[in-house]
């Protein structure tokens, strides 16, 4: 047979060896190429300088003529060495490319440095296989050694890198906690704390699940299954065929199944059902809120972890995922809902009259994040946006909904984010969160409105040192999912126990606010250290509004920099940085738009380096002071008694004195500098010799200590002229912005991840008049910020307005 095939290919080879062009051919055809070529390329060139009128355009083409032959000859003699690589390796190349990229390092660059060391590891081993280093010359054998020692070194760095937990990043400082003893611990029992019920569990569904003992046979109560066709995309193919045959059914059967943590007692209880994220459907992912079953079924609470393993990621989906499957997510939970109803209303079912249906939860991790608020959304709709004969009209009482590490818009209804009205909203996100990267949380956030009468509120909180998957006891510290998890940094993650004791209390407040109107505990959401006693040490950045916050400015009417939201007007003085513009996330935009405001007084130092430091705040000539004051018009409303100053606040990492070079810079000053400078730097080499070692060090030292963070005044001023003054850091200093590596490559890149995450700011008008009596918020004309307290900064201002005191 062998030989067979061998024949036919030589014969194959013949064949065409009789049709192969010649020499004499393959030159002809180079040259015409290359002359009708430059024919075109010229007529072109040519062309553009008469289009254009202009001549350099002659000499541009010249210069790309030479480019190009210079870049053909570099890259045959590339290719050239490439084929010069013998067959062996060469396979073995290609194929070791193919198969670690496949492995999830996060970064090519490790697979750089393994084929690397690994080439070098082995071929040293086979220089010293069987006696062959003895054979080999001197030059050679140096080469093998060394070669031999790098590629040992970097197996061995490789192994050490993924073993440890991860490495330092440099200080921040707790802008929060420099101001924390004045603040007061919320008089109440901590949120986290288990209730008095005692509690059973149970599960119901299908009945027929084939992988899942407790969703077949070991159900509580039996459910039908629902058609979500409208609402998956691309159960098919091959993908398709391997989830209906693992799962036994496909999108026209999904079931409707739940594990229940349930309050002894007659009840009713308020109802909350919480959903999980994408995860590996094998790995079932709704067990893992197991600690949030127990907690809030002992507090009263009825919790259901709701299964939706069967639309989660799959190895199949190399061949084909599921599509626009978020709103899937969301309407199976509205399912729930009505499986519950039914179930309450059914005099002789065993759940009958358990449930408070008006009070209503949802909660949601990760794309189940996403999909509450889809829920909440299509909860208040008639017919399914994307598909009008899709009847919807739950019409639920959801009364609040939780977006732990929410993802956004994977779903857009419309073509548009998903927005809802009239539901209190929390969400919680990370800063070493590795999967969801970027607080999308916010993005909802800005898309919910509060139209009635009733009271709402919506927070957002970020915590310094949470990941992805510590919210959930299965998904654990790899956010990534990867086999080597030593890629991640984990060194400034906190214990999964302190995670999950952090959404315990926010998620405990937030339930008893919204469902049983405990008020005592909606002052956490606007000031994390009310719950100081309650919370585990960490940087937590907070952003609040509710119902009664009514804005005088929100930077979203226009692009007149001079006009407000209400009808008065903004001024700036001697800012280095005023504009106003979309807030952006480190992936996408917020939604909104604030005014961006820099100062820099560098200029006052002139070599002065002492006059900022250690707290020290130098006198600013107010031919130089910055600020930034917005006039209220006649027509704006004003404060009352009830009354307090409010708004949101974040530092932005861009340059608070852009004008200092690129096109702004003088040339001629530059020059001067320059010289100056050169003659200084002499000066200064004679005089110091033996001083350099030490002041290397201070350098160092200084390049270690953390920014402080940002204060500054903020003056009222009334129509009669009277005016308090007062600092920011009156409620707290302004956060910087919190920095973290999620990979250890991160490292490599000295490349921080950070992004705009907001703080609202509260001021008690009331208490402020003890410094000024004469003066009376309600007649307030004038809110000026006046940047007085650091060298340098720019600051994100946003939703300007007032609140009224959370009455507790």
């Amino acid at each position: 047979m062998k030989k067979f095939f061998k024949r036919i290919g030589t014969w194959i080879k013949e064949k065409l060896n009789l049709i192969k062009p010649g020499s004499l051919a393959i030159k002809g055809a180079a040259i015409g190429l290359l002359i009708l070529t430059l024919i075109v390329f010229l007529i072109e060139v040519i062309g553009m300088s008469i289009n254009f009128k202009d001549s350099w355009l002659l000499v541009f083409g010249l210069l790309i003529l030479v480019a190009v032959t210079l870049v053909s000859y570099l890259s045959v003699k590339l290719i050239k060495l490439i084929f010069s690589i013998p067959p062996l390796y060469k396979r073995v190349l290609i194929a070791s490319l193919i198969l670690l990229t496949l492995v999830r390092f996060g970064d090519e660059r490790y697979i750089i440095f393994m084929i690397l060391v690994f080439s070098l590891f082995g071929a040293g081993i086979a220089m010293f296989w069987k006696g062959h280093f003895k054979k080999l010359s001197t030059p050679k054998k140096v080469v093998s050694i060394l070669g031999f020692g790098i590629g040992v070194a970097g197996i061995g760095f490789l192994i050490y890198f993924g073993s440890i937990r991860g490495l330092e990043i440099d200080e921040q400082i707790n802008a929060a906690k420099l101001t924390e003893a004045k603040v007061s611990q919320i008089e109440a029992p901590s949120p986290s704390a288990n209730g008095n019920f005692q509690v059973t569990t149970f599960t119901y569904g299908s009945g027929k699940d084939l992988r899942r003992e407790e969703f077949a046979e070991g159900v509580t109560y039996l459910t039908e299954s629902v058609d979500g066709r409208a609402f998956i995309d691309n159960w098919a193919k091959f993908s398709g065929w391997w989830r209906e045959k693992y799962w036994g059914f496909d999108e026209k059967e999904l079931p409707l199944n739940a594990r229940v943590w349930m309050p002894e007692g007659t009840g009713p209880f308020p109802l909350v059902l919480v959903v999980h994220g994408n995860h590996p459907m094998q790995d079932f992912s709704d067990p893992g809120y197991d600690y949030l079953g127990e907690f809030l079924a002992s507090k009263g609470m009825i919790l259901a972890s709701v299964d939706e393993n069967f639309i989660n990621g799959s190895w199949t989906d190399l061949f084909g995922r599921l599509e626009k499957e978020n709103d899937a997510r969301g309407w199976l939970l509205l399912e729930h809902l009505r499986v519950w109803d039914e179930w309450n209303k059914m005099d002789t079912h065993p759940l009958f009259g358990k449930v408070d249906m008006d009070k209503i939860a949802l909660m949601g991790h990760s794309r189940g994040g996403e999909a509450v608020g889809h829920a909440a959304m299509l909860n208040a709709l008639e017919y399914y946006p994307d598909d009008a004969s899709i009847k919807l009209g739950y019409d639920f009482n959801i009364k609040g909904v939780v977006a732990i590490a929410p993802v956004d818009g994977q779903y857009k209804p419309g073509g548009s984010g998903t927005k809802f009205e009239n539901v209190n909203y929390l969400s919680l996100h990370g800063a070493q969160d590795a999967d969801v990267t970027s607080f999308a949380g916010a993005m909802q956030y800005e898309r919910i409105k509060f139209t009635d009468s009733t009271y709402h509120f919506k927070s957002l909180i970020y915590i310094s040192g949470a990941n992805h998957g510590q919210f959930n006891t299965s998904w654990g510290d790899n956010d990534i999912l990867a086999t080597f998890k030593g890629v991640l940094n984990r060194e400034q993650l906190m214990p999964a126990s302190e995670q999950r004791e952090i959404a315990k209390v926010y998620i405990g407040a937030f339930l008893e606010a919204s469902l049983n109107q405990r008020d005592e505990y909606l002052p956490l959401f606007l000031d994390p250290r009310k719950g100081k006693d309650w919370l585990p040490e960490s940087i937590y950045l907070s952003q609040f509004e509710d119902s009664n916050t009514r804005v005088w400015a929100n930077f979203d009417e226009d692009f007149e920099l001079t006009t407000i939201s209400s009808g008065g007007k903004a001024k700036a003085e001697h800012l280095t940085v005023w504009r106003e513009g979309e807030i952006n996330m480190e992936y996408g935009k917020k939604g909104s738009r604030a005014v961006y405001l820099g100062w820099n007084y560098e200029k006052l130092n002139e070599g002065i380096d002492t006059l900022w430091k250690d707290g020290a705040k130098p006198s600013i000539p107010d031919s130089v002071l910055a600020s930034y004051t917005i006039t209220l018009d006649s027509i704006s409303f004003r404060p009352d008694s009830t009354s307090m100053l409010t708004f949101s606040l974040a530092e932005s990492t861009e340059s608070s004195n852009p004008k200092s070079g690129g096109k702004w810079k003088n040339d001629n000053d530059s020059n001067e500098e320059e010289e100056v400078d050169v003659e200084q730097e002499n000066e200064v080499e004679v005089e110091e010799n033996d001083e350099n070692k030490e002041e290397d060090k201070k350098d160092k030292d200084q390049e270690k200590t953390p920014d402080p963070p940002l204060d500054f005044k903020i003056i009222l001023i009334d129509e009669s002229g009277e005016q308090i003054e007062f600092l920011l850091s009156e409620f707290s200093h302004l956060q910087r912005q919190v920095k973290s590596r999620v990979l250890k490559i991160d490292f490599l890149d000295k490349k921080d991840h950070s992004e705009n995450i907001f703080q609202t700011f509260t001021y008690d008008l009331e208490q402020l008049r003890i410094g000024n009596p004469n003066f009376s918020p309600q007649l307030l004309k004038e809110i000026k910020f006046q940047f007085d307290q650091n060298e340098s900064g720019v600051v994100i201002l946003d939703q300007l307005g007032i609140t009224k005191k959370i009455n507790l």
